[in-house]
């Protein structure tokens, strides 16, 4: 039969019939392959490698191109196959009764039809059929066999035929029972096996201290730990398990499923609180929102509700399709979305020092990855508008201990999409962003038309410490061989570097045999700052020679690698230590443009720090003007934003830097480091007119563009300015001058036509 399907695909009908089905094919073959593979990493290696979403579309796509291709149809694909062979290292068992798979519903719409279907079926006509609706455990599928009230098998689903015996490991779950009393003689309880999230924390935590990988959910967490081939693994990780349905049974349970459940919790067995019974699909959906409204605050993971129909005579009359029963159904949650409390609110500042407000949630489990944490983009977002002040949730605020909405698809950050005000907490209050850094104490501004609020604290803040430093130290800066972005990461991984003045004492702390200046605590603490923690803990691992981090020996290995000198770390030997610290040595002499770039201040680029250089001249006349400007008024402040190319925003950055105490106290240190920071010097100023001249241009320029004047003046040793003061020297006036010009006449300032400025610096 194969080969005549195959026959029969191939076959040439012409036109598009026949391309149609190549393409169907084609496409076929792809969901059946990718379904497979997701299906081995889900039911056999308990690492999912898709999400349920993605799962759940691809299947639906496929059954729908089987119903359209029917030719194309074979009992192995995975829209009539469950779960996965059995994981090599068990012992096989087939079940008696299959252990077979739930239909989907995603909508209120599927369950209407579910419950039109069994009406239909059953030819009810508009009779309400009864249900029971319990939540769907996010668990590992397991199937208890008793024989005269013994334990004597237990066995995952496997591939829904043959599982694989699990029962050493099942004997140490305390909720399962080793003997029942009152049972039939034979009896097969189905149930789910899960973690509890207190558990999965737990578990989690104890693999971060043996360095062993994390857990992603805890349905990997629980599976993994129930198909241990040591039963004491299983042991040590406390399990728990939900009984809901049976298998093979000598005599019945009751008459109808909430009996049986009813059954199963007088024999011990622990069942779901929140089932109940629904009368008609309205009922259902009432209790599906409930469920949902709980989920996060049950302590473990469902993503569901299921809904059976009570008499199981009904049940016995609608019977079994290929892989599922006709009634029973799984309403899923939106795998993207669920709803949880919001515990606080953090701000994380970045490394450009941007300060990033994040939800702390209650966690809860969104597309199969547990979620605890959700951005909340900026200030406005939290308050319930746009940056152009449009509401957004309807306005709504978003408040600490809020009842929210977390959305999250594919790789997508989680983020809060909506909040329950009915739930809202009496004595919640609207939320206040800082306006101060909370890691270095520093003002956090927010410059007209940003939406970010960013720490100025600069090199002094923590949290944008790693990324200043690679600043300094990159070509247009301080430009030191040997000490490059990769050395500087190493350095402030290893406690050695802290602030660019660390970079001119290294060489005494290393002879010293003391070059760590923080205690690895401290080390560890700006890693979790980073952005990257778990990445850069492995990168430090990696440095003290460790194969994982482990707080015990990386303290000991930490401790050891600051005593020893330079010349004999791991990759550097006495020729290259001496290399570098002679090239730090040559960089005490420093020019003032690289050493104002090199500081890092935000709106200051090469280019700007070139003017800066040019109009001040030296160190002392620039650290004097802006430590004496005061935003908006005065000579200083007059002087700075009159400089051409620098500006009232740029400004502002440059003397917020030096009047932030933890910055400018950095800033000192380094200077008092250097030896020398070289005036700037514009070329062959001492020859040119307007050398050390502040000139004006004003009105247009008909021989030459604006800028092209500009840097003709910059480069004949004169300042260009913005604006008219007392301090300008010379006014060029082209034609359609304006305020400028007759400000300058007020104030008696020389002022030349074009030809006049070019006869002033041409000579002719």
């Amino acid at each position: 039969m194969a080969g005549s399907r195959r026959g029969k695909s191939g076959m040439s009908s012409g036109g598009a019939g026949n391309a149609d089905r190549q393409l169907a094919r084609a496409e076929i073959g792809r969901l059946r392959k990718l379904l497979r593979a997701a299906d081995l990493a889900y039911y056999q290696r308990d690492a999912p490698e898709m999400s349920d979403a993605r799962y759940d579309e691809a299947k639906r796509r496929l059954a729908a191109l089987e119903r359209a291709h029917p030719e194309l149809s074979t009992p192995d694909s995975p829209t009539r196959t469950v779960g996965a062979p059995p994981r090599e290292g068990f012992a096989r068992v087939r079940h008696e009764q299959a252990m077979l798979s739930l239909a989907n519903a995603f909508d209120a719409r599927d369950v209407r039809d579910f419950d039109e279907r069994i009406r239909r079926f059953l030819g009810l006509g508009d009779q309400v059929v009864t249900y029971t609706a319990e939540p769907k455990i996010d668990g590992l599928s397991l199937s208890l066999r008793y024989e005269r009230g013994v334990l004597v098998m237990a066995a995952t689903r496997g591939d829904g035929e043959v599982g694989e015996d699990v029962t050493a490991n099942a004997r140490t779950i305390a909720d399962i029972p080793q003997r029942l009393t009152g049972a039939p003689d034979i009896l097969e309880v189905r149930g789910e096996v899960y973690m509890t999230h207190a558990e999965f924390a737990a578990l989690n935590a104890a693999q971060d201290q043996a360095g062993a990988p994390r857990f992603a959910n805890p349905r990997n967490a629980a599976a993994g730990s129930l198909r241990q081939l040591d039963p004491e693994v299983t042991r040590a990780r406390p399990l728990c398990f939900f009984a809901y349905a049976w298998g093979v049974v000598s005599a019945p349970l009751g008459r109808t499923q909430m009996e049986a459940l009813e059954r199963f919790a007088q024999l011990g067995f622990s069942t779901n609180p929140l089932t109940r019974l629904c009368r008609g699909p309205d009922a259902l959906l009432a209790h599906y929102g409930v469920i949902e409204q709980q989920r996060a605050e049950l302590g473990y993971d469902i993503d569901g509700v299921v809904y059976k129909v009570n008499d199981l005579d009904w049940q016995r009359r609608l019977g079994f399709r290929a892989t599922t029963p006709r009634w029973a159904i799984a309403h899923k949650f939106p795998a993207e979305t669920a709803w949880t409390r919001l515990e606080r609110i953090d701000i994380q500042v970045g490394r450009t020092g941007a300060l990033s407000p994040v939800a702390r949630l209650k966690p809860v489990t969104v597309g199969g990855v547990v979620v605890s944490n959700a951005t909340l983009h900026n200030e406005d977002y939290i308050a319930g508008r746009s940056a152009d002040g449009t509401p957004i949730r309807d306005g709504k605020d978003i408040r600490e201990g809020d009842w929210v909405k977390i959305y999250r698809a594919g790789d997508v950050i989680p983020k809060v999409a909506d909040v329950d005000l009915a739930r809202r907490p009496a004595d919640a209050r609207p939320y206040v962003f800082p306006t101060k850094c909370p890691e270095c104490g520093s003002d956090a501004l927010r410059e007209e038309g940003d939406s970010v609020r960013r720490c100025q604290g600069g090199m002094f803040c923590p949290a944008q410490a790693m990324e200043r430093l690679r600043h300094f130290v990159s070509r247009p800066a301080f430009d030191i061989v040997g000490l490059g972005s990769r050395q500087v990461e190493t350095f402030y991984l290893l406690g050695w570097i802290r602030e660019p003045a660390d970079i001119f004492t290294l060489q005494a702390r290393d002879s010293a045999g003391e070059k760590t200046l923080v205690t690895l605590d401290e080390v560890l603490q700006r890693i979790g700052r980073s952005g990257a923690p778990e990445a850069q803990r492995r990168e430090l691992a990696g440095l003290l020679g460790l194969e994982r981090f482990a707080p015990e020996t990386a303290r000991a290995a930490y401790l050891e690698r600051s005593r020893m000198p330079l010349g004999r770390q791991h990759g550097w030997g006495e020729k290259s230590a001496a290399r570098l610290f002679a090239a730090i040595e040559r960089r005490r002499r420093i020019e003032l443009d690289r050493l104002i770039f090199a500081l890092g201040i935000r709106h200051v680029g090469e280019a700007a720090a070139r003017l800066l250089a040019l109009h001040y001249r030296d160190w002392a006349a620039f650290e004097t003007a802006l430590s004496g400007a005061v935003p908006g008024t005065g000579a200083q402040w007059d002087e700075l934003v009159n400089i051409d190319g620098v500006g009232d925003v740029m400004a502002r950055a440059l003397v917020t830097a030096f009047h932030q105490p933890g910055e400018r106290a950095l800033i000192d240190r380094l200077v008092a480091q250097l030896t020398q920071v070289i005036p700037a010097e514009p070329p062959a100023a001492d020859a040119s007119p307007i050398a050390g001249r502040t000139i004006v241009f004003t009105g247009t320029l008909e021989r030459m563009t604006r800028a092209e004047a500009k840097a003709r003046a910059e480069a004949l040793g004169a300042r260009v300015a913005g604006s008219v003061s007392r301090r300008t020297d010379l006014v060029v006036a082209g034609p359609g001058a304006g305020s400028k010009a007759k400000k300058a006449a007020e104030l008696g300032i020389e002022t030349l036509d074009e030809d006049g400025w070019l006869k002033l610096i041409d000579g002719k």
